[in-house]
């Protein structure tokens, strides 16, 4: 089990990021939660196998149509208050 704490910036927000990363990680088996920071970006916690976080990193650093990534932040986090699918989360 690996888990990332992603920190996504450029025009993220209002594009469907959050449902689209989503789907995504379901499609891929990855646990955890996505939201919007009031500052713009989009803050991740994923937690799955490597290849599946590698994965949705990927993704991430292109994310749905409209989306225009400038920097993806990857950061390690622990393992507790992992939720056991995959959320959408309040705007921090």
């Amino acid at each position: 089990m690996v888990t990332r704490r992603l920190h996504i910036s450029g025009r993220v927000q209002g594009v469907g990021f959050r449902y689209s990363m989503r789907h995504e990680a379901e499609r891929r088996g990855v646990r955890g939660w996505v939201r919007n920071r009031a500052d713009g970006s989009v803050e991740a916690l994923l937690a799955g196998d490597a290849e599946a976080i590698e994965a949705l990193t990927a993704w991430a650093r292109q994310g749905p149509p409209g989306a225009k990534v400038t920097e993806v932040q990857v950061l390690p986090a622990a393992e507790d208050a992992v939720p056991e699918g995959f959320e959408l989360r309040a705007t921090l």
